[in-house]
C-alpha cells in the first residue's frame, strides 16, 4: 500500500484496494466529484430547469449530497435546490441532526423545510413505539409517505436521496433472499416506481459510490457529522447482508462493484417483465395519497396505533 498520492506524491488519505491507487485529499475530492457527475450525466438525473428537493437527515451521506449539489447547481441558473428534513420525534436523537441540517443549509444558502411526524400523523415516533415493535418498519413507511407528500407540496420535480452503493447492494441482496424480484425494479440511480402526478420521482446521485468514500469526502469538505445512533435501530436482515458484503469486499476487493454491475445488466429485463403486468395505481381511501390498493400502507399502520 502506497502512502503517497499516485498523481502528485503528496500524503495519501485513502488507498483504494479495488483500483490499487492511493489519493491525497485534493485529488480524491476532485475525482469523487467527477464520478458523481458521471453518474448524473449517464443516468440523466437532472435538468437545468428543475426544482430539486434533497432529503436531508443531518447524517454525513445526505449532508455530502446537499453540499455537492449546491456546488453543482451554482452553474445552473434555472435550477432550484431545497432541502427537506423529517422530524420523527425521537427525543435526544433528531434534535441534534436537525440543528446540523440548519447550519449546513445556512452556510450553503439553501432553504430548509422541516416536516414532523407529530404534525402529519398526530404522534411522534416515540409515542408510536411505546406499544409497538419493529420501529424501522413504522419509521420507513411513514418517512417515505411524508417525504413524497411534502416534496410535492414544495413543487419539487425530483426528490434526491443519498442512497449509496452499500445501501443499493444491501437492498438487492435482501430482495433476492426474500424472493421479492418485483421490488427490485425500484432500485437504480433513477428508480422506475410509478408515474403519477402525486408521486415525486426519486434520484440517487451517490448510488455508485461506496459509503466510506462519501464519509471521507464529507470530512475533507469539513462537514459536521451526526454521530448518535437511532435508539430504534434493529438488528435486521440488512445488517447481516451488510456484514457479509463488507467481509467479501475485504477478502476480494471490487466485489461490491462487480455485484452492482451484474445487477445493472439484469435491471432492464426486470423492469420490462414487471412493467408489463397490470399494476393499478389509485388514491388511498383514507389519506388521498397514491397506493396500489384501497388503503395505503401508511394508513394501515396508523390504524394499528
Amino acid at each position: 500500500m502506497s502512502t503517497e498520492c499516485w498523481k502528485c506524491g503528496k500524503k495519501a488519505v485513502i488507498h483504494r484496494k479495488y483500483e490499487g491507487k492511493s489519493w491525497c485529499s485534493d485529488h480524491f475530492a476532485e475525482q469523487f466529484e467527477s464520478l458523481i457527475k458521471e453518474t448524473i450525466n449517464k443516468e440523466d438525473l437532472f435538468n437545468s430547469n428543475e426544482k430539486i428537493c434533497v432529503a436531508l437527515s443531518g447524517g454525513m451521506d445526505s449532508s455530502a449530497l446537499l453540499f455537492f449539489l449546491s456546488k453543482l447547481f451554482k452553474n445552473w441558473r434555472n435550477a432550484e435546490l431545497v432541502a427537506l428534513t423529517v422530524d420523527e420525534g425521537i427525543k435526544g436523537y433528531r434534535d441534534e441532526s436537525i440543528e446540523i441540517a440548519r447550519e449546513l443549509c445556512d452556510d450553503l444558502g439553501v432553504k430548509l423545510h422541516v416536516s414532523s411526524f407529530e404534525d402529519a400523523f398526530g404522534k411522534t415516533l416515540d409515542d408510536i413505539m411505546k406499544d409497538k415493535k419493529h420501529g424501522c418498519t413504522y419509521c420507513g413507511v411513514l418517512r417515505r409517505w411524508l417525504l413524497n407528500k411534502k416534496s410535492r407540496e414544495l413543487g419539487a420535480d425530483k426528490l434526491a436521496t443519498a442512497h449509496n452503493l452499500d445501501d443499493e447492494l444491501q437492498s438487492i441482496f435482501m430482495n433476492y433472499l426474500k424472493g421479492d424480484m418485483k421490488r427490485m425494479v425500484r432500485l437504480g440511480a433513477k428508480p422506475a416506481i410509478v408515474e403519477d402526478e402525486k408521486f415525486v420521482p426519486r434520484v440517487k446521485p451517490f448510488r455508485n459510490t461506496p459509503e466510506k468514500e462519501i464519509a471521507l469526502y464529507g470530512r475533507i469538505r469539513n462537514l459536521e457529522l451526526h454521530q448518535t445512533e437511532c435508539p430504534y435501530v434493529e438488528n435486521s436482515l440488512r445488517f447481516d447482508v451488510r456484514d457479509f458484503l463488507n467481509e467479501m469486499e475485504t477478502k476480494r476487493p471490487s466485489t461490491k462493484f462487480t455485484a452492482l454491475r451484474a445487477f445493472d445488466k439484469l435491471l432492464p429485463s426486470l423492469r420490462k417483465k414487471y412493467s408489463s403486468e397490470d399494476v393499478s395505481v389509485d388514491n388511498c381511501d383514507e389519506c388521498g395519497e397514491i397506493t396500489s390498493g384501497r388503503v395505503c400502507k401508511t394508513c394501515k399502520l396508523l390504524e394499528k396505533i
